[in-house]
C-alpha cells in the first residue's frame, strides 16, 4: 500500500461523510404525514483497514446508516399532509450541525489533497536528483 493508496481511501470516506451530510442539509425541514415517513439523517460509518503485509492502517466505510432522532411533531392543520389530528411531522435535522460535519469533511479532503501534492513534489524532486 502506498501513500496514494491510503490518501484514495481517506478521500473516498471523506466524499461519503460529505455527501450523507449534504442529503440530511437538502432534507432539513421536509415535512410527512405520519412519524414513520420523516426524513431521518444519516451518518456514514468509519472502521478501520489494516493491511497485514505492511501493518499501514487506513479507513473504510463500513456503513451509512440512519440516525433514530425522533420526528418533530407540529400543529399544522392547514397543511395538505396534516393527519386526522392536524398534526405534520418534520425531519429532525439540526441544520447547523450538517453544516460543521460538511465543512469539517471538506477540511480533511483538503488536508488529504495537500499530502497527495506534497508526496508528488517530493518524488519529482527525488527522481530530479539522480
Amino acid at each position: 500500500m502506498t501513500i496514494f493508496d491510503l490518501a484514495r481511501r481517506g478521500m473516498s470516506a471523506q466524499l461519503v461523510r460529505m455527501n450523507a451530510a449534504a442529503s440530511n442539509l437538502a432534507n432539513a425541514g421536509t415535512v410527512s404525514g405520519s412519524e414513520d415517513g420523516a426524513y431521518r439523517p444519516v451518518r456514514a460509518v468509519f472502521a478501520e483497514d489494516l493491511d497485514r503485509a505492511t501493518g499501514l492502517a487506513s479507513v473504510r466505510v463500513s456503513a451509512v446508516t440512519r440516525e433514530n432522532a425522533p420526528a418533530i411533531r407540529e400543529h399544522n392543520p392547514d397543511h395538505p399532509l396534516a393527519d386526522a389530528n392536524g398534526d405534520v411531522w418534520t425531519s429532525p435535522v439540526d441544520e447547523n450541525a450538517e453544516m460543521v460535519e460538511m465543512l469539517e469533511s471538506a477540511r480533511q479532503y483538503q488536508n488529504l489533497v495537500e499530502a497527495l501534492s506534497t508526496a508528488k513534489q517530493l518524488m519529482l524532486e527525488t527522481m530530479r536528483m539522480k
